[in-house]
């Protein structure tokens, strides 16, 4: 288990790149850290490995506050984005070098080496250089050493952005499996959503130092905190319409929908949130949809997305594959399931 209380980092000049963190990561979950560049994940998950020193709070691995010490003291083992495996040595070697600094006798840590590379199919790659290896077995080397000396932790600073599309895939389903199988507890940093989405157990959307929604992906998928999750989280963005409450309706974009007995709780700036999934387009008019002209279709392979221009705004929307307007019709984009913000935080959710 890792828990932060108070966890603030501050770098000269006043930049607080970790504002006042408090988290618990349950032993053997897969624990993702999501954000834009610059939100604060790489400084966190270096401040667990200990690459950083926190300005305040306290790191705890189980029952030990390793706040104060050094890397190798806290049984944790990193991968980063470039891998950082040693050109020098052969395969072989680089599985083995966490062992080799333990001063694990020559013998045992290349058994162990070899054990770790039989399981990530590494067995008929133990004599190469990294040079001789592609970016896809570059990375499994990086994962071998990092499995070899057995941590409490894995800690992956975005290991998969490196990799071309399919492998990229393809290393997605394999790391969820290897896991699984290990059952160690894993902090993943990444800024692909989707990504964060297919891999953790738990997510943790940063932004400017702050953990703004910590939940299960369903949770932040669905039940999205604020306007800024909503529109980071999802395949297609969000869209987040203006909103207009009266007594008996919400207006939003040329749309009247029943207004929700939330808004009885007070005034203030509404925002209208409806993912692109959940909704459908019709060809006539009707009073509880958006009107529009469909100005865009882009082929998404078993789905286009469409973009209906309405007043004021552009709306998206997923159609099936073989449903597709055509290029400059009317159309009304009705929503099945949406979220009404207000100033930005979730107020509720609409049917």
């Amino acid at each position: 288990m890792i828990s932060l209380h108070g966890l603030t980092k501050v770098f000269p000049g006043g930049v607080h790149a970790l504002d006042d963190l408090h988290l618990t990561i349950a032993d053997g979950e897969f624990f993702a850290l999501l954000g834009p560049s610059g939100c604060g994940k790489t400084t966190l998950l270096r401040t667990i490995a200990g690459l950083e020193t926190p300005t305040r709070g306290q790191i705890r691995i189980d029952d030990t506050d390793v706040t104060a010490l050094p890397p190798g003291d806290r049984d944790v083992a990193m991968v980063f984005q470039d891998y950082a495996i040693f050109p020098h040595m052969n395969v072989t070697a680089n599985i083995a070098y966490p062992l080799r600094i333990k001063k694990v006798p020559r013998a045992e840590r290349t058994a162990k080496a070899a054990g770790v590379a039989a399981r990530l199919s590494l067995t008929e790659l133990l004599h190469r250089r990294p040079s001789e290896l592609s970016g896809g077995q570059q990375q499994r080397v990086a994962l071998a050493r990092a499995i070899a000396c057995h941590p409490t932790a894995f800690l992956f600073d975005e290991p998969l952005s490196n990799l071309d599309a399919r492998l990229r895939l393809e290393a997605r389903t394999f790391l969820k499996r290897l896991q699984r199988e290990l059952a160690v507890t894993t902090v993943f940093v990444t800024h692909d959503q989707a990504e964060a989405l297919a891999l953790a157990d738990r997510i943790a959307v940063m932004s400017h130092g702050r953990m703004i929604q910590v939940g299960t992906p369903a949770e932040i998928f669905h039940r999205p905190a604020t306007t800024f999750v909503a529109s980071f989280i999802g395949s297609t963005p969000m869209n987040l319409l203006p909103a207009h409450a009266t007594a008996t309706a919400l207006h939003v974009a040329g749309a009247t929908l029943p207004a929700p007995t939330a808004l009885a709780a007070g005034d203030g700036h509404l925002t209208y949130g409806v993912r692109p999934e959940y909704m459908d387009l019709s060809a006539t008019e009707r009073p509880d949809a958006f009107p529009g002209v469909i100005s865009v279709l882009e082929n998404l392979g078993t789905h286009t997305l469409v973009t209906l221009e309405a007043p004021d705004t552009l709306i998206q929307l997923v159609v099936p594959e073989g449903d597709e307007p055509s290029l400059g019709t009317p159309a009304w984009a009705v929503p099945r399931r949406a979220l009404l913000y207000r100033d930005d935080d979730l107020l509720t959710t609409l049917p």
